[in-house]
């Protein structure tokens, strides 16, 4: 997931045409693995050697090494936060809120404690907003901030949208994923309320408004750029398409994780391509 952050972030640099920061990058590599890692430790089960999840089994398998990566990620966040500009110190404390805010328990009802991903719809919408936020908006205030772009409030604002919509399809298979056990806990997703069926469709909804709004973003049109995200999208239909919740969770992992990679892969190989042709 540290690697999916930069790659997408990676994107953001190539898409306004501004060269990587790399302090930006390692503080997404950092904190990405550092909040993962967070979370899975505050809810550890109870026998976590008995899990249904294999990534919970193996973490606490190797726990010493996992709280290990968790300290070191997270001191390596503080001299990154003094490095970057005042607007991104804003808005990475907002998000450092929200990611801790998803999964301690903040609320007690009965004898039962609830983070804000157990309020009904605001799951998926918490993820999709602070990754969002942290690999569009913070590589876009950075650049700025350097004079290394000159990208307008219009189009900032299409490429945050176009990327929420992404990152927006990409988290409800994983929500299709949990079905039966967000039914159990109670745990309002798109998926418990709308039904299987209905949540694939949402998918492919969000996922055509991504290349609407790609296809506007600085007039591009028809560009390679387009081109090349266009079919990352079309792959990202069909592996959501083929996902079930009965589906191993290395298929979630490696496939659909995976294509926030493969983006940048794909952007690359189509940028040195347009130079022979």
């Amino acid at each position: 997931m540290s690697l999916c952050a930069v790659a997408q972030a990676l994107v953001t640099f190539h898409l306004i045409g501004s060269k990587p920061v790399y302090p930006v990058l390692v503080l997404l590599f950092a904190s990405t693995l550092g909040l993962y890692n967070f979370s899975i430790l505050i809810t550890r089960p109870k026998d976590p050697m008995r899990s249904s999840y294999i990534r919970v089994r193996w973490f606490f398998g190797h726990y010493r090494l996992m709280v290990t990566f968790t300290i070191i990620s997270i001191l390596m966040l503080i001299p990154l936060f003094f490095y970057v500009s005042f607007e991104s110190k804003i808005l990475l404390v907002f998000m450092a809120i929200l990611s801790v805010g998803y999964g301690l328990p903040l609320f007690t009802i009965g004898d039962k404690k609830y983070g804000l991903r157990h309020i009904p719809g605001l799951k998926p919408f918490l993820i999709t907003l602070v990754w969002t936020l942290s690999c569009v908006l913070l590589p876009v205030l950075e650049s700025l901030d350097l004079h290394m772009t000159n990208i307008t409030m219009r189009d900032t604002t299409i490429l945050i949208a176009k990327r929420f919509l992404f990152i927006g399809a990409l988290t409800i298979p994983f929500d299709i994923r949990d079905l039966f056990q967000d039914k159990v806990t109670n745990l309002k997703t798109i998926p418990v309320a709308w039904g299987e069926k209905n949540a694939y469709l949402f998918c492919q909804v969000l996922l055509a408004g991504y290349i609407v709004l790609l296809f506007i973003f600085r007039n591009n049109g028809f560009n390679m750029d387009f081109f090349a995200l266009s079919l990352t999208v079309f792959l990202t239909g069909w592996l959501i398409f083929k996902s079930k919740w009965e589906k191993n969770e290395y298929y979630y992992f490696f496939y659909m994780d995976g294509v926030l990679i493969l983006q940048y892969v794909i952007l690359v190989i189509f940028g040195f391509a347009a130079k022979y042709i």
